[in-house]
């Protein structure tokens, strides 16, 4: 029996999101410049999202860049900028294939116009698309995030929109940038890291983490499909005892 037929669909996440991790090293394993491993890291990005796809997963997010990664040596940036450029116009069909609508978070502000302008249209050409929501996590951090959204209620609490006893964990996940997407069931990371780096940090709070030593530029179907098998035979109890949770 294939990977794929051992999963239960009635215990699928709703939400999974990745680190994709180990391009750099990928690529100075072959004699290779970090980049070299950041473009074949694209087909890594394809065969997880129709996989996710196919399987009925409703979000996946992707950690595609930091804003800690602008601190990288400026060729490497702009080489990334450029890859993001080519990549969005030629997966753009791909995402319309299989119904999957694009999303991004992050200061996107921050990123190049011709960046900001790709994304603007492929998040507005797949936005009627009602299959799986690709969210990539661009200029991204999450205390970031979560200092923009404490400006925004702080301003509302000042201006009276809102008092401030109203603010509990609901109303901050809400000022997210992902709000009004559910919290991820599962957070994958490749190339043997065992860290989350400033990603999620509020919503990963009740996440299962699978680290595995596969480098993203290597990850495939079948490594995805093993890291939602072990994320089905894990007993998620939320504080609860197990036999709570059997009732």
């Amino acid at each position: 029996m294939s990977l794929k037929d051992q999963l239960v669909d009635k215990r699928l996440p709703s939400h999974v999101a990745i680190i994709m991790d180990g391009n750099g090293r990928w690529a100075k394993q072959r004699g290779n410049a970090r980049v070299f491993g950041h473009k074949h890291g694209v087909k890594a990005v394809r065969e997880v999202t129709e996989a996710a796809a196919e399987l009925g997963i409703q979000y996946l997010t992707l950690y595609a860049f930091s804003t800690e990664n602008w601190n990288r040596p400026k060729t490497e940036v702009d080489a990334l900028m450029s890859l993001l450029v080519s990549t969005i116009s030629s997966e753009t069909s791909t995402l319309m294939k299989n119904n999957v609508r694009l999303n991004t978070i992050g200061n996107r502000e921050s990123l190049p116009s011709g960046v900001q302008a790709k994304l603007q249209g492929c998040i507005e050409k797949t936005s009627s698309n009602t299959g799986l929501t690709l969210t990539l996590a661009l200029s991204y951090s999450s205390r970031w995030e979560i200092i923009e959204a404490f400006k925004c209620v702080a301003s509302k609490v000042k201006d009276s929109q809102m008092d401030i006893n109203d603010i509990n964990a609901n109303l901050i996940s809400d000022h997210l940038s992902t709000g009004g997407m559910p919290d991820p069931e599962l957070m994958i990371r490749t190339s043997g890291e065992h860290r989350i780096s400033n990603f999620l940090l509020w919503q990963l709070a009740y996440s299962e983490l699978y680290f595995c030593d596969v480098l993203w530029p290597d990850f495939r179907r079948d490594d995805f499909y093993r890291a939602l098998l072990n994320f089905q035979g894990r007993e998620r109890r939320f504080g609860k005892t197990g036999d709570q949770i059997k009732k």
